[in-house]
């Protein structure tokens, strides 16, 4: 029975899954980007945020532990370097997958993994926008909802309804059938 094992096994042994998923996460790691089937990208992502996550503080244990699952020298180096520097400020989320169709081959459904801070693409979109923090709390503030309402009516009465003299309305419905009927009367000519 596979009660309560959620993590998917790929159609690999345990040894076979981490040797290839370890490959992956330095991959995408050192390239920035991947292309691999969709059930690889979700386990992959499982896998490898984590270690970005320890990659944020640079310790001697953070270290080896990122060692310890990606088997790369390189691959750490970089992490430290390059990754850990540039996610040091987000809390989460760090790859992206983005479906690219199906392969020609056997119809696996094919995907995209990123890291989401690297894609100069999606930078410009990020830049534009302010960065605001909003703050949710159980209770209801009742004065200030108050405030808000009152705010709120009193933008309503404020504006003005700017309404047109029926003399324009009648001159301005009376010059489009003018030039109908000039035009009706050319094209009988």
């Amino acid at each position: 029975m596979r009660h309560g094992k959620k993590n998917n096994h790929l159609g690999r042994t345990s040894s076979h899954r981490k040797a290839m998923l370890a490959n992956m996460a330095s991959s995408l790691i050192k390239h920035k980007r991947i292309i691999t089937t969709v059930a690889k990208a979700k386990t992959l992502r499982v896998f490898v945020e984590p270690i970005i996550t320890r990659s944020k503080e640079a310790s001697t244990h953070n270290y080896r532990t990122a060692f310890a699952y990606l088997q790369d020298k390189e691959a750490v180096k970089e992490l430290f370097t390059v990754v850990g520097g540039k996610v040091a400020n987000r809390a989460g989320g760090y790859t992206r997958i983005l479906k690219t169709g199906n392969r020609v081959g056997d119809n696996a459904e094919m995907a995209m993994i990123e890291l989401v801070d690297f894609n100069e693409f999606f930078e410009g979109f990020n830049a534009d926008k302010k960065k605001t923090t909003t703050r949710r709390s159980r209770r209801s503030g009742s004065a200030k909802t108050e405030d808000a309402t009152k705010a709120v009516k009193a933008e309503v009465v404020a504006e003005e309804v700017v309404e047109t003299p029926a003399a324009e309305n009648e001159s301005i419905n009376e010059a489009p059938a003018a030039e109908s009927t000039e035009g009706s009367s050319e094209e009988n000519a």
